[in-house]
């Protein structure tokens, strides 16, 4: 009885075991099915930069997604200033598997030094979301 009860305890242990592996593998798998990169083309803006007060900047995005019954349905663009709470500047419900964005603006901050640090994030059907990042700090 003491062997059976043993057995099973052991059994038990290897099927969660397992389980809890194939479960994270899934999730992994999920993850890279979403990709999210910056525009690299003459005229954008896609590494960490310092620059002046009054630039014009335009931050290009393209996402996708491999699986059609998980659409990309969120992207969302936030800026952090010096490390500080991150605030929504520009948010859009969507449904695609493909999906690009240019984000067009003025550079506004005339105290040099401070880093504004702009985070680009696209969110899928299943919840999982991938992000990129980048720096513009002021001169």
């Amino acid at each position: 009885m003491k062997t059976y009860i043993n057995s099973f305890i052991k059994t038990t242990f290897v099927l969660t075991a397992l389980f809890a592996v194939s479960v994270s593998c899934e999730k992994e798998d999920e993850e890279d099915e979403l990709d999210i990169e910056f525009k690299k083309e003459t005229g954008y803006t896609y590494a960490d930069a310092t620059i002046n007060d009054g630039t014009s900047v335009k931050i290009g995005i393209e996402a996708e997604t491999e699986k059609k019954k998980d659409p990309i349905i969120k992207f969302t663009i936030t800026e952090s200033v010096n490390g500080g709470t991150a605030s929504t500047v520009y948010e859009e419900e969507l449904e695609d598997k493909e999906y690009e964005h240019d984000y067009n603006f003025t550079f506004s901050d005339t105290t040099s030094g401070n880093s504004h640090l702009y985070t680009f994030t696209i969110t899928n059907r299943d919840g999982i979301s991938k992000h990129e990042m980048l720096t513009l700090t002021a001169q």
